[in-house]
């Protein structure tokens, strides 16, 4: 299927005007800056390790995404934290 084209000009118009845009977006090389996942070494003493395993086990997941969940919560709650002493 060749892939439909047209301005940036028009692409806003469509986009503005509620109007489906998804035929004019290039789905191959779609990217969300910020979000590439990046490697990260961590030393955890061995008690962590295995509550890790035990908690991913119980989850039903692994324990990359539970470290990732918790850091996830973490961040969030230390940001509204932040957010919150700002406006005082």
């Amino acid at each position: 299927m060749k892939k439909k084209t047209i301005t940036a000009d028009e692409f806003d118009r469509h986009f503005d005007d509620g109007h489906d845009i998804w035929d004019f977006l290039d789905h191959d090389s779609a990217r969300r800056p910020g979000l590439e996942p990046e490697t990260v070494s961590l030393e955890i003493p061995q008690w962590m390790v295995y509550w890790l395993y035990l908690e991913a086990e119980r989850q039903g997941t692994t324990s990359a995404q539970v470290i990732k969940t918790y850091l996830e919560e973490r961040i969030k709650l230390e940001k509204a934290r932040e957010d919150e002493q700002r406006k005082s």
